[in-house]
């Protein structure tokens, strides 16, 4: 558990700075160029790591994953270049909160339905409580 949160923690840090630097690299070069060097050297960091680090490659085990599995980099381009004109537009804090939002109400969706292969969760009281004051919230951030 403590991992799992060490990891998420890690992956907020990031994807904050990302979203700042990526944002400002568009500004500077254009939008799409800067997305072709945010994944190229993505590309290259990831293959470095899994060169140093992976015993045995299985490139085969990509033929049993669903084909749309294979969209990540599809979705990572989609997903920088809206990042990079959010903040342009709305400014960090703005964008981020949305895009947080987006994503509890997403991953809550995919829990629900059980969608992807996730195990159906439980929705409560509780759980549609904290979606609501999020929403509230962003709300009146914005209002403010």
């Amino acid at each position: 558990m403590i991992e799992g949160l060490v990891y998420s923690f890690v992956a907020g840090v990031f994807i904050v700075l990302q979203s700042v630097f990526n944002a400002r690299l568009g500004e500077s070069v254009g939008s799409w160029p800067s997305n072709v060097f945010v994944h190229g050297s993505g590309f290259i960091f990831a293959l470095f790591v899994l060169l140093l680090l992976s015993r045995q490659i299985q490139i085969t085990n990509f033929k049993e994953v669903p084909p749309y599995y294979l969209l990540g980099g599809v979705f990572g381009a989609i997903i920088i270049f809206s990042v990079m004109q959010g903040i342009s537009i709305l400014g960090v804090s703005y964008a981020i909160t949305i895009i947080i939002v987006t994503q509890v109400v997403g991953g809550f969706l995919i829990d629900y339905f059980g969608l992807f292969g996730e195990a159906i969760a439980s929705v409560n009281l509780a759980k549609i409580t904290g979606l609501i004051l999020m929403i509230v919230g962003l709300i009146m951030y914005q209002l403010s």
